[in-house]
């Protein structure tokens, strides 16, 4: 039961590292402080792992609803797609600003698409609708991979350990992407380099899933 139980979080660690999700977190956390980029990760992290359990429960109680899943597949490929368009729109244009300001007596550099200045937590919250949607496309291998350790009904445990891999390289990815925020991003030069390449990704990514 112990290497069955390893088996399936060592998956998510594999399934995690996946480029769709490791560009997902870039395109929804690049430019953000510490708190907003870990927020981020675990927002996506969270919703990830809430539907990855429902949709296998579903799975195993109702014929038929495997077809469904490929919907999440298309809607979380065109998200990350037009994300990379974004990017490389904003790497192009003028419209990125680079604030200088002061917060708590710490001051830093603030990422901006406008000359208004905000900070505003709803700005996260389509990484969790992501993390959802791309759930819905996940679930399938993770079952295969529950399938061949486990001839049982899929439980809370099993999901848990298996989010628990995901939210390992989600954070650790989110580090990668702090430490360019931090120490990378203090010029515009380097901002729209960094947006160019992110969103050149996205675009290759959401192409290749949608097309192949």
């Amino acid at each position: 039961m112990e290497l069955s139980l390893l088996i399936i979080f060592w998956y998510g660690v594999l399934h995690a590292m996946g480029p769709d999700h490791l560009t997902a977190i870039a395109d929804f956390s690049i430019g953000k402080n510490l708190r907003k980029t870990m927020m981020v990760t675990l927002l996506f992290a969270l919703g990830h792992g809430i539907t990855l359990f429902l949709f296998a429960k579903l799975l195993q109680s109702i014929p038929g609803i495997q077809a469904y899943t490929d919907y999440g597949d298309v809607i979380s490929a065109s998200v990350i797609l037009l994300m990379g368009m974004y990017l490389l729109y904003m790497a192009l244009s003028d419209r990125i600003l680079l604030n200088k300001h002061t917060h708590d007596g710490q001051e830093h550099i603030h990422i901006s698409f406008s000359r208004t200045h905000q900070h505003r937590w709803t700005d996260m919250m389509p990484a969790l609708s992501l993390g959802v949607l791309m759930g819905i496309g996940g679930v399938r291998g993770m079952l295969v991979t529950l399938g061949l350790v486990s001839h049982q009904e899929v439980t809370f445990g099993m999901v848990a350990l298996f989010a628990l891999g995901v939210m390992l390289v989600f954070i650790s990815f989110g580090g990668v992407i702090l430490w360019l925020n931090r120490y990378w991003l203090n010029s515009l030069a380097n901002v729209r380099r960094v947006f160019g390449a992110l969103g050149l990704s996205s675009i290759a990514v959401g192409a290749q899933m949608l097309w192949f």
